[in-house]
């Protein structure tokens, strides 16, 4: 296992205006490649730690859906084999999602200060799922009040609360491809 500087991956976006699938998926392999089972552990803390604010109804769904997400997007990205990887990336949006990222990235080494690895792994997760699979940030079958969930209906996913984070400037939401729930 070799050190990684975690901050220095937003570094490397800045300036790839013909950024494609296969530049991405090169960089975020780098990088998940250095993270532990131990960083896993932490990350699986730092979520465990979080869902003590999650409803009791459906905290125990809620944690189930990030661990497992979480886990297995690190396993999923090092071992992703897509031959057709070279599409290019909308340079605007992806710029647009660095940022969000790297103010996420930022403010998340702030509170979870110590070891953790969660922002870094948060980063990588988000890439991933966004431009290299095109799914949603939060996967199909995530709980929100009321009973909702992420869900997809024939080839489009839908989000019962995008909407609602439209005002959120720090919402991963804002670079989910994940449509309004009706």
């Amino acid at each position: 296992m070799y050190m990684i500087n975690d901050e220095y991956i937003f570094t490397r976006f800045e300036n790839l205006e013909n950024i494609n699938k296969n530049n991405l998926l090169d960089i975020l392999k780098e990088y998940s490649k250095s993270i532990s089972i131990y960083d896993m552990m932490i990350a699986t803390n730092v979520l465990k730690e979080d869902g003590k604010y999650v409803q009791a109804s459906y905290r125990e769904k809620y944690l189930e859906v990030y661990i497992k997400y979480f886990i297995m997007r690190i396993k999923e990205i090092n071992e992703y084999k897509e031959s057709n990887t070279s599409s290019k990336i909308n340079f605007e949006e992806f710029n647009h999602s660095i940022d969000l990222l790297k103010d996420q990235f930022n403010k998340n080494k702030l509170s979870n200060q110590g070891d953790s690895r969660f922002p870094l792994i948060y980063t990588l997760c988000s890439l991933y799922t966004t431009y290299i699979i095109e799914e949603p940030i939060h996967p199909v079958g995530t709980p929100f009040p009321g009973n909702l969930e992420v869900e997809e209906i024939n080839g489009v996913y839908y989000c019962p609360v995008k909407d609602k984070q439209d005002d959120n400037p720090n919402a991963v939401c804002n670079l989910c491809l994940a449509l309004q729930s009706e």
